[in-house]
């Protein structure tokens, strides 16, 4: 738990640092993950044993058994490793990456891409199901975000990305749910020791192919391999990352973690061998296809991944192993490759090959990191890419089954690897020499993109990139130090004890008669590749895979729109009318088939209903007959004024003080609309006055008979009784309505909560991208000398009592708030009656350029939410998320007051909801226009209204 908490701080502090230093911020990011990092790797020794892991749980929701249960293992600590030490690499990388010209823009980089390590983090160390998901989508999350913030071209792209891993995170939800119900738990640990795998192949089938699926769209496996090349529209950190330690890995990860319940499972073989051999091909393929390095990259990545499946798809204890080492083996030279990308783009200003010239002369330092992480790569003795390059294909000879299968599998392996091998020489060739891939002339090139004098990158810049490719030079001969960490993985992955015994040479096997055919074929390959170019240069299909992705996309899109053709309208009836029409229906038919429900009023109904519903009605049926806005506008309050005396009547006094309130600033902020609107409604015809009239009353009386028919039925429920015996005992409050709110249904609260700051975000979004309707320009028909034109004198009076009584409304708010969990009150109640205060302080202004509230309704918001969240987070130290913490002040004039927890969340609330208020009154009460054109639309009105006196 302190290691994810830790992840969190690292962010924060390095966006704090990015306001101050910039790009630098980098190196204090890689100092705090290279920190964990470390950390990590001490602590590994801990779980390196078979069966030894290290866990934590907190309790999240505990009547769901759903907790925030943390579990280290071998499998574990190896991609944590990877994970948090390849992502120090990235982000040491990017300090001198990054333009150092703009020093905000790169705080949202930074934010996102430590989000991508935490998100990460959680999901390596999860070890409950639907933490798991939670993780899992949050790396989806931040990935659509990083491509996004990428340019205007990143959009498509990033959306594409997202519907791809989207699907994917719907088949772990879906395979999550069928676990969770067949096994009886949410520990990851537990299920897949569960008995009902062997015992169900129907749902161990079913869970194998949701599982695959998932993996196969994070991981870039065919057919869901497009995203991964279209997402190279993002920085080459964040490709470097995402390649290297983040996104792909991602998937690889879950693979391995569900293989102790899967390996084995025919379905789960099938799927995995097949689908990693043909993406490992087609991935080489489409690789010496491309010019852009960053692209060759890209689907060279997808073609490692392919490997990588495919052995984890043999399930052997060894095979395992061998796919963690190749998945630090990966980790090393992709990073290594994708940070030489970025180098080579910025000192010669193309990642073209057609364009690139003879830079291993002019960067030998650079060509060097490349040759070595482009060795091992290709699997190239004695690099650590050799050792398990060899281990892998002795695996694919092995799969276990017929003699024919273990052929297949290792021709085909040989096959991809000598692809591995040629599209390795074109980024070296393509790269560093004058080798362009092609013997066409594309006259649309700009030959002179590549500047006369390419010099070296400095030393901070290329050590993120020498460092892995050094670490794969020196890791292949000592290959030793590796077996507890992999053999600890291995025996994670296989639910059962492994060593390994990995070794850079174990003599005359086939294996190293495989390696040599390969280097063989690959250099035949090599010294035929300008006729071989020609052949690739043929376009194979006349369509690409993002193609297709993109015609699901805009398909789904017209469908959609098509089908909401059927019912649009911009005609407020239509939507008005239709749900009170079926309401009517079922209404009837309930009367129809309902059996009797006796006496609808009882004779002991207290004679103020009947007054109260007299006053309702005198104020709601002359609301239909007017034709006024304003007559209208106070009609509805009054109406709601009544129904608020009705609550109030009833003993429900939250429920009342609340009604009270929301029909003060609803009518306030109808009044500002009305200043934009016609003085009356437009007449309608007389047909539509009795439908909707019609409507109206079958309405009204469907509700009416519904409430009179399903309330005083029935004795108080067992819930109700619980919360009157036990809301002091297990709240420590007495006002049961708050603590509902704010206790027993927290998480509901703060989901509301979220809404009401959504709402004002769009409020705000939509008000400031969007022209209001012009105000109508009232002529006063008196000279401008007249004390009547002298709006500042005239407001004295509001403008005296919103001064004086406007603070004390703020003050009773705070009273409210802090009395809510006791009486009535509360934090939406309090943030109501503060917002009148605010309400007052508007209406009392003398003119619209001295209205608006001068509160940082903004700020409010995000105060709201972190408010609320973060009082969540410390009750977890007590339980569980938004758990309420206890304890007694002492006061100094004696006594105790019963401090809690949720009073500081009813804050967030009391924030959110205020932010809402000033919000609406600043921006739809029209002070955001600018200030000439109400002086404009002044002088118009003083001339008209002279106009009139003079005539």
């Amino acid at each position: 738990m302190m290691l994810l908490g830790a992840t969190l701080v690292v962010v924060v502090v390095t966006m704090a640092a990015t306001v101050a230093i910039g790009r630098a911020a980098g190196w204090v990011a890689a100092a705090g993950l290279g920190a964990l990092a470390v950390a990590v790797a001490m602590r590994a020794s801990e779980v390196l044993e078979p069966g030894s892991v290290v866990s934590e749980s907190v309790p999240w929701m505990p009547t769901l058994d759903i907790a925030l249960r943390l579990r280290l293992d071998g499998l574990g600590a190896l991609f944590l490793i990877i994970v948090l030490g390849i992502g120090a690499l990235v982000m040491a990388y990017s300090a001198r990456y990054l333009s150092g010209r703009d020093i905000h823009r790169h705080t949202g980089y930074y934010a996102w891409m430590l989000l991508f390590a935490f998100a990460m983090t959680g999901l390596v160390l999860a070890d409950d199901l639907v933490l798991l998901f939670v993780f899992w989508e949050l790396t989806t999350l931040c990935s659509f975000f990083l491509i996004n913030r990428s340019g205007r071209k990143a959009s498509a792209p990033a959306v594409r990305t997202l519907l791809v891993t989207a699907m994917g995170g719907l088949a772990l939800l879906f395979a999550v749910v069928l676990i969770i119900a067949r096994t009886g738990t949410t520990v990851v640990s537990e299920a897949l020791a569960s008995d009902a795998w062997q015992a169900d192949g129907g749902f161990t089938a079913a869970v194998a192919v949701l599982v695959a699926i998932a993996a196969m769209t994070k991981s870039a496996q065919f057919p869901f391999h497009m995203w991964l090349p279209d997402a190279m529209v993002a920085p080459t950190p964040v490709s470097a990352y995402l390649h290297a330690a983040a996104m792909v890995k991602a998937g690889i990860y879950l693979l391995l973690l569900f293989s102790p319940a899967l390996a084995g499972t025919v379905v789960w073989q099938s799927i995995l061998v097949t689908t990693g051999l043909i993406t490992a091909i087609m991935g080489a393929v489409f690789a010496l296809r491309r010019f852009d390095l960053k692209e060759i990259m890209a689907y060279s990545t997808v073609s490692q991944l392919g490997f990588i499946v495919a052995i984890i798809g043999i399930g052997t204890p060894g095979a395992l192993a061998t796919a963690a080492l190749y998945t630090l083996g990966h980790a090393l030279f992709k990073a290594a490759l994708f940070m030489v990308v970025g180098i080579v783009d910025q000192q010669a200003g193309t990642r073209d090959i057609r364009l690139l010239r003879g830079l291993a002369r002019r960067m030998p330092v650079t060509f060097a990191t490349t040759l070595l992480a482009g060795l091992s790569m290709a699997g190239i003795f004695p690099l650590l890419g050799f050792v398990a390059k060899e281990y892998l294909l002795g695996g694919l000879a092995d799969p276990g089954g017929p003699a024919w299968l273990g052929v297949a599998l290792a021709a085909t392996g040989v096959l991809a690897a000598t692809a591995t091998f040629a599209y390795t020489a074109r980024i070296l060739l393509g790269g560093f020499t004058d080798y362009r891939g092609t013997e066409r002339v594309d006259d649309t090139l700009d030959t002179h993109r590549m500047p006369q004098m390419v010099s070296e990158a400095s030393p901070a810049f290329l050590a993120p990139a020498l460092a892995p490719a050094l670490a794969g030079l020196v890791l292949g001969p000592a290959i030793v130090w590796l077996h507890p960490l992999t053999g600890a993985a291995g025996s994670a992955a296989a639910g059962e004890p492994y060593t390994a015994t990995f070794a850079l040479f174990a003599g005359f096997t086939l294996e190293l008669a495989l390696s040599i055919t390969i280097i063989v074929l690959g250099l035949v390959v090599v010294s035929q590749r300008r006729r071989l170019d020609r052949v690739f240069e043929r376009r194979i299909l006349s369509f690409t895979a993002i193609d297709v992705v993109e015609k699901m996309r805009t398909g789904s899109i017209a469908l959609g729109a098509r089908v909401g053709d059927l019912t649009r309208t911009d005609g407020q009836a239509l939507h008005l009318g239709v749900p009170w029409i079926l309401l009517g229906i079922i209404a009837a038919a309930a009367i129809v088939v309902a059996p009797t429900a006796g006496a609808l009023i009882q004779p002991d109904e207290p004679w103020t209903d009947a007054v109260l519903f007299a006053l309702v009605a005198a104020t709601v049926i002359p609301t239909v007959l007017v034709r006024s806005r304003l007559t209208a506008l106070v009609l509805v309050g009054g109406a709601g004024f009544a129904v608020a005396i009705w609550f109030f009547a009833l003993g429900a006094i939250d429920v009342g003080l609340t009604q009270l309130l929301v029909e003060l600033l609803t009518v306030v902020a109808l009044v500002l609309i009305l200043r934009r609107l016609p003085r009356r409604f437009h007449r309608v015809s007389r047909q539509r006055t009795i439908v909707t009239a019609a409507i109206a009353l079958g309405a009204g009386f469907a509700a009416t008979l519904a409430t009179l028919a399903f309330t005083g039925r029935r004795e108080i429920s067992a819930v109700g009784q619980y919360f009157l015996d036990n809301v002091y005992i297990d709240t420590g409050g007495e006002n049961i309505v708050n603590t509902i709110l704010v206790d027993y249904r927290a998480l509901d609260t703060f989901g509301e909560l979220t809404v009401v700051a959504v709402a004002g975000i769009v409020v705000m979004a939509v008000l400031g991208t969007r022209r209001l309707i012009g105000e109508r320009d009232v002529a006063l028909a008196v000279p401008e000398t007249s004390a009547l034109a002298r709006s500042h004198d005239n407001t004295m009076p509001i403008r005296v009592v919103a001064h004086w009584t406007a603070p004390v409304i703020v003050v009773l708010s705070l009273y409210l708030l802090l009395r809510g969990h006791y009486e009535p009150g509360g934090g939406f109640i309090s943030a109501l009656v503060g917002a009148t205060g605010f309400a007052l302080f508007y209406l009392g202004a003398s003119a619209d350029r001295l209205a608006p509230v001068r509160w940082p309704y903004r700020g409010l918001f995000a105060s709201g939410i972190i408010v609320a969240v973060l009082t969540g987070v410390a009750g977890m130290a007590v339980g569980s998320f938004l758990r309420p913490i206890r304890f007694d002040i002492p006061l100094p004039w004696g006594g105790e007051y019963a401090f809690t927890s949720a009073l500081i969340f009813d804050l967030g609330v009391y924030f959110a909801v205020v932010a809402v208020v000033i919000a609406v009154l600043n921006e739809l009460g029209g002070v955001r226009e600018r200030h000439g054109e109400i002086v404009e639309r002044a002088k118009r009105s003083t001339e008209r209204a002279r106009e009139e006196v003079s005539a």
